[in-house]
């Protein structure tokens, strides 16, 4: 009913690796696979690998197996896209791909401060239930009536209260901001106020149709406010109800790297922004990630996956994304 089509599958135990690997790969990556096996005297297809002379069955069973047949190191399903991962391989220098099992926190959550249904104690004995060192308490900024954004009053007792509050859980609660740069590239709190805060993210809500060089300089000029340490979804697109706005995206990665700004991947499913070529992109270039969820339920801190999902598909490592590191490195990096 909704448009979807399932095919379903069915082989033999000995060929479910080879099958898995070749319905996961994308079409460039298995060309390249199957060229590369008819060099070294085989063949592969969705049955398993086989000697190209005597059709002998050499593998098959399991995923890795494919790839060792042909003498590859195992090569992870969400970077099989031919984008250089078969030549490592071959050198056995893939990278370590972030587990989703190495976060330790998420900085993106709202709370019932502003457009979140859940309060900042809920909020933080979830964060407890999730096995996390800390929770970020991030609220929209004044201007964002529409969500309840915070006027610089209400901010000072959001923090009189997460500071409160503090003193009865272990996990360290974070008190950020989501504020909004406004058409000019200013931040939506006066720098007074930014300071009072964990750390800050910087969004996009509002005139998304400038022009790209437009678009593209408003942003950069938020990202020079000495207080901002995060910028929130950065091409602004919701899956399936809008296109990214108008942007140069390499230029926001270089000016990232240029005033040591982490660019984020948000995790909510309607986001997924940025997507993995730009994360990958922001990777090379030496810019540092966080992976936010966007949470405005308690539930939606289980969205982590997703932005986790997206950071290996752009070839994200451990080292490459902040959430992962300990409290003492964050709190190090975000009083930097």
């Amino acid at each position: 009913r909704d448009g979807l089509q399932v095919d379903l599958r069915v082989v033999k135990p000995e060929s479910f690796g080879a099958a898995l690997q070749y319905f996961t790969g994308s079409k460039e990556h298995n060309i390249q696979i199957r060229n590369l096996a008819i060099k070294k005297g085989f063949k592969v297809n969705e049955y398993g690998v086989f000697e190209k002379d005597t059709e002998k069955y050499v593998a098959g069973k399991h995923e890795e197996e494919v790839y060792k047949a042909i003498g590859l190191q195992y090569i992870e399903p969400e970077l099989r896209e031919n984008r250089g991962e078969i030549e490592l391989a071959q050198k056995n220098k893939l990278p370590r791909l972030i587990g989703y099992n190495e976060i330790k926190g998420d900085f993106h959550i709202h709370s019932n401060w502003s457009d979140g249904s859940a309060s900042v104690e809920e909020i933080a004995r979830f964060g407890e239930k999730l096995g996390y060192e800390f929770v970020g308490i991030a609220d929209h900024s004044a201007s964002l009536k529409v969500a309840y954004g915070l006027s610089e009053e209400k901010v000072m007792k959001k923090i009189k209260e997460i500071r409160r509050v503090q003193k009865r859980f272990d996990i360290r609660i974070l008190v950020g901001t989501e504020c909004d740069i406004k058409p000019d590239g200013t931040m939506d709190y006066r720098d007074s106020v930014l300071k009072e805060f964990d750390f800050v993210y910087a969004a996009i809500h509002t005139r998304f149709k400038m022009s790209q060089r437009e678009m593209t300089e408003r942003i950069v000029k938020a990202l020079e406010n000495e207080y901002v340490n995060f910028l929130a979804h950065p091409t602004g697109r919701l899956i399936g109800r809008r296109d990214a706005y108008e942007v140069d995206v390499e230029k926001i990665i270089d000016a990232a790297k240029e005033n040591n700004v982490f660019l984020e991947i948000n995790a909510f499913p309607d986001r997924l922004d940025l997507n993995d070529v730009h994360a990958k992109m922001a990777k090379e270039k030496g810019v540092g990630m966080v992976i936010g969820t966007d949470a405005h339920s308690l539930d939606h801190l289980r969205f982590m996956r997703y932005g986790i999902a997206v950071a290996r598909r752009g070839w994200l490592e451990k080292k490459d994304v902040l959430n992962t590191c300990s409290l003492k490195e964050i709190e190090r990096t975000l009083l930097r």
